[in-house]
This record gives structure tokens, C-alpha cells and sequence, in this order.
């Protein structure tokens, strides 16, 4: 048994254990197999059918009841989100699980495949005061074979939690990579009528306030674990880079004479690119956690800003205007050899570089909009994932490299979108009072 140990929202102070047991009937391989279910490095990815019934009421109560329909929805959802799947409308079921029941010797499988569904979640859940108690499996329809099932435990509040872990399996299970499901997005929002920085959890679930500068904070940055958030405020009178320990509430400031802007960590490590101007240019300087210099890593004149690090941190991508408009330049950490990468457009900016290493998506300005593109490390390979849908800026990629968030007009005021990282399926993120800009996605594992 695997103790997972998390708060829960309704009692702050109290720690629950959500347990998490693997059936005594799993498929036995499963920790060793992987389906080639999912291709994720192919652009056009057939969505897998899907059914998801509401889950079986294993306590007959009302609250019970209300859940089983909840946890279905939820679980839909949170599949849907990753772009993978195609999820079956209830109204085609030919089988009824609550009746039938949602073990494998339970299921008829053809009523599955006869309505297209390749594979089949079932659910169950039982209510004692405020306990919930929930099991899920993932069957393949068609071979008639279980993949995955699990027993979860925890507060009623945890429901979401559950959902989101038995979702983790699936994609792993399907693709070979961990999920989004616990990953978050950092972001600013104007809802208070002052630029802020908020978080929400991967789906634009929960967002809560980080900042009370009253100001202007700006350029939100994620440390590899998830604890740490760089950012530059104006909550001083002039841009100054805040270092903050989301857990501890302790942190940091760079207050150097001119700007302290657009910081970006090192993968792995607690250190840390910003550009200053002390020195009268705008450079890109390393500095640790707590903010001090460790060396400057631009040396051109001309302003060098917006540092993004690969995977392995070593190397980093940055906007540079040296060459008389803003262009992406690569740097090589250990040769400090720098290579232009974009030659296309007169004003290219805020590029990310992707978890897989391959790709550094980035905001380009095009016939007087900007558009977000993606390019090869190795300059080929230019893929616009955008167009004609107002301006769309400071892409960044989820931590499996499956998805894109970023900013756009397309609506009006600035939302925060999401797409696939093909640049299909894109979608509102949110909805809040305000404009949200700035999005900046986490590390996955983000401790609530």
C-alpha cells in the first residue's frame, strides 16, 4: 500500500491520507507494459474512443448517488482536456453498469464495441460520512481486458484529486509519459484592476491570488520543483526581480539600479537567468536562488532579454536585438558560443523552449498582429500554430510536451488559450474579471 499524503481545502490544518491500492485482479504486466495506444510525436493522432458511464453506487445514499454522476463528468473532462481522446455520448450506451455491474465478468464488451468505444472506464463509490471511497478500472473493449484498476481513499473534497491520479495512470499507461494532471499555470490577470500574479491548476481549475503588490508584477517563472516563483514587480517604483518560496512565504529581491526582468531557472537546479541594465545595457546575468550574481552570460550590445533554458540546461534561448530587430539567439552554457536561430520576421520574442528538447516555440509579429510559431532547435522546421485570430503571445509548453498555453485576443481583451503542441484543439483556458496575459506552465507534481 502507497500512502500519499496531501491537505485537504475544507480542513487546512488537518492532513488526510488519500490510500492508494492496486486490485488484487490487475493486470498483472501492467507495471512493466506500455500500449501503443498513443503516438504523441504524431501531428495528427487518431483520438482514441472512449465510454465513461457514470460510476456505480456502492452505498445506497443520496449523496452517493450525486457523486457517482460527478465523478463520471470529471473524469470525462479531465480526459478530454489532453486532446487524446473522443469522448462517447452517453445516450449511444447500450449497457447500463449501474445494474449490470462494472467488473470485468460483469461487462458485456460488445455492448461496448458495437457503439465504437476501444476502451471503457467503469467506477464505483461508496460515501460514509465524510469519507469517500472510489474504485476505477480501464478496460480494452476489444480484447476484453482490464489495463488498470485502482482503489482510492480520502475526504469527499478529494474527489477531484482521485480523478485526476486514476488519470495519471491512464496516460502513462497509453503513452509512456506522466500526465498534465498535476501540473499548474502560473499567469497575470488585471481582475483586481492592477496586473497580478495568479496560479491555476493545469485545467484553469482553482485560481488563487499570489501576489498583493497593488502594481504592476509581471513575467511569472517556475523553479523545477515547483516551490519557487520568479517574477519582476514594479510594487517598488521600478521593475525589481522577487524571488518568492511559495510554500514558506520567504524569498528574495534583485533591486539593481535599472530593470530586473523576465527570469527564467535552470532546470534542476536552484539558480536562476535574469536581464539587468546596471551596467548600462540590458544583459542577461545567472544568479542563484537568493539573488546573487554568479556571472554575466550576454555580452553584445544591444538588449538581451527573455532566457529560456533546454531540458538539460545546457544550453538557452533568448531574444537579443544585436542584429537591429529582436531574433532568437541560442547560447551554449559550457562553450559560450551563441547562434542566431530566427531569420524569419522582423520581431521575434518570448520563446520556450520544449520539454522534449526538440522544438522552441516562440511569438512572432506578422501583418500587424502577433502569431506564435514553432521552430527546430536546428533553425528548420518553421510551423506557424496560429493566424488570423488577433494577437497571440508568450506561448509555453506543459510538462510532457503535449500542450501549449498562451495568450490571445481573439475574443477581445487578452485571455489565456490552450492548444496541442501541433497547434490543434484550441480552447479557452479560464474565466475571470480582467484581462490574463503571461502564462507560464509548471513542472508537473506541483504540491497544492
Amino acid at each position: 500500500m502507497r500512502k500519499l499524503i496531501h491537505t485537504n481545502q475544507n480542513h487546512p490544518v488537518s492532513i488526510l491520507i488519500l490510500a492508494v491500492f492496486l486490485f488484487s485482479f490487475i493486470f498483472p504486466a501492467y507495471a512493466e507494459a506500455k500500449y501503443d495506444y498513443i503516438d504523441i510525436t504524431n501531428p495528427f493522432i487518431k483520438k482514441i474512443p472512449i465510454a465513461v458511464p457514470s460510476f456505480k453506487e456502492m452505498a445506497d445514499n443520496s449523496e452517493a448517488l450525486k457523486k457517482a454522476g460527478e465523478a463520471a463528468e470529471l473524469l470525462s473532462e479531465t480526459l478530454d482536456f489532453t486532446g487524446y481522446f473522443k469522448i462517447i455520448d452517453k445516450g449511444a450506451f447500450l449497457a447500463n453498469l449501474k445494474k449490470a455491474g462494472i467488473s470485468e465478468a460483469q461487462i458485456n464488451f460488445r455492448d461496448w464495441t458495437t457503439i465504437g468505444a476501444e476502451l471503457l472506464v467503469t467506477g464505483g463509490i461508496s460515501i460514509t460520512g465524510d469519507r469517500v471511497k472510489m474504485e476505477i478500472c480501464l478496460f480494452d473493449t476489444f480484447k476484453a481486458k482490464r489495463l488498470i484498476g485502482k482503489k482510492y481513499t480520502g475526504g469527499i473534497s478529494d474527489q477531484r484529486r482521485m480523478i485526476r491520479r486514476f488519470c495519471n495512470e491512464v496516460i502513462y499507461l497509453l503513452t509512456g509519459s506522466h500526465g498534465i494532471f498535476d501540473s499548474k499555470i502560473a499567469f497575470v490577470s488585471t481582475s483586481t484592476g492592477k496586473k497580478e500574479i495568479y496560479i491555476c491548476d493545469f485545467d484553469g481549475y482553482s485560481p488563487r491570488r499570489i501576489t498583493q503588490s497593488n502594481s504592476i508584477s509581471l513575467s511569472p517563472a517556475w523553479s523545477s520543483d515547483g516551490i519557487w516563483l520568479a517574477y519582476t514587480s514594479y510594487s517598488r517604483g521600478k521593475p525589481d526581480l522577487f524571488i518568492k518560496n511559495l510554500k514558506e512565504k520567504r524569498g528574495a529581491v534583485v533591486a539593481k539600479p535599472g530593470i530586473n526582468i523576465t527570469p527564467a531557472w535552470v532546470p534542476g537546479k536552484f539558480a536562476l537567468a535574469a536581464t539587468l541594465s546596471f551596467s548600462g545595457d540590458p544583459e542577461i546575468y545567472m544568479l542563484t536562488g537568493t539573488g546573487k550574481i554568479i556571472k554575466r552570460l550576454t555580452r553584445r550590445w544591444g538588449i538581451d532579454v527573455s532566457p529560456s533554458f533546454s531540458p538539460d540546461g545546457r544550453k538557452m534561448v533568448f531574444v537579443s536585438k544585436r542584429s537591429g530587430t529582436p531574433q532568437l539567439y541560442i547560447l551554449d552554457l559550457n562553450s559560450d558560443r551563441t547562434e542566431r536561430l530566427t531569420y524569419q520576421g522582423k520581431y521575434n520574442t518570448t520563446p520556450s523552449w520544449s520539454p522534449r528538447g526538440d522544438k522552441i516555440a516562440y511569438s512572432a509579429l506578422e501583418n500587424g498582429n502577433f502569431n506564435i510559431y514553432v521552430i527546430g532547435t536546428d533553425g528548420e522546421n518553421l510551423t506557424p500554430l496560429t493566424h488570423n485570430a488577433g494577437d497571440n503571445e508568450s506561448p509555453t509548453w506543459s510538462p510532457d510536451g503535449s500542450l501549449i498555453a498562451f495568450s490571445s485576443t481573439r475574443g477581445g481583451v487578452s485571455r489565456i488559450y490552450v492548444m496541442t503542441s501541433y497547434g490543434t484543439e484550441q480552447r479557452r483556458l479560464l474565466s475571470m474579471p480582467g484581462e490574463q496575459t503571461n502564462p507560464k506552465w509548471s513542472p508537473k507534481n506541483i504540491a497544492n
